[in-house]
């Protein structure tokens, strides 16, 4: 187990600048810096999510995923290390199976909505989608494996599916893009 913190402020990152888990020092501003950071946003958005009713099933698959996003933070914190695997991805397709084949197939696009744990469902989809930007950004500068990349695109997947049946569970529903709503500007 790396070191605990007994202190919070160490000052030591006053100029700037961060330490990696490998001990090295980069910027605040790095690539490697915004990807962990946005994961740890992203498992954030999550536990705000698991602050609303959510039904148990989605609750513990939810707190699986932060460990994992845990986990992830930690392999891009720590060049060169690997946490996630191939595996893991593979457990989470298996949830998107499940919980999608319940659905009813989209017609129409949806928008972020549907009760409160479904809204903030969508709110840790775009936090996902961000984590999985900013840590293409990094793969472009540096070595990162593919798994991390792979696994925030179907944890992005996952959670809109999640959205969905949050909407429905609340009784509120999905919110339906009416893309006819505007009319022809003359």
């Amino acid at each position: 187990m790396g070191n605990r913190l007994s202190k919070i402020y160490t000052r030591t990152g006053d100029d700037g600048s961060t330490g990696l888990g490998d001990g090295s020092r980069v910027g605040k501003d790095s690539a490697r810096v915004a990807a962990y950071g946005t994961v740890d946003e992203a498992n954030s958005t999550i536990g705000l999510l698991l602050a609303a009713d959510v039904p148990d099933d989605i609750r513990e698959l939810l707190t699986t995923i932060q460990h994992q996003l845990f986990d992830l933070g930690g392999e891009l914190c720590i060049p060169g290390h690997a946490a996630i695997d191939d595996a893991d991805i593979d457990r989470l397709e298996q949830h998107l199976d499940h919980y999608n084949d319940a659905l009813p197939p989209l017609k129409e696009f949806i928008l972020p909505g549907g009760g409160d744990a479904a809204a903030r469902c969508h709110v840790a989809r775009t936090v996902v989608r961000r984590a999985e930007r900013e840590t293409v950004a990094l793969a472009r500068a540096e070595t990162v494996r593919p798994q991390p990349i792979r696994y925030l695109n179907r944890l992005s997947d996952l959670l809109f599916v999640l959205a969905r049946v949050l909407a429905r569970h609340s009784g509120h529903g999905e919110v339906i893009w009416q893309h006819e709503r505007r009319k022809p500007r003359a």
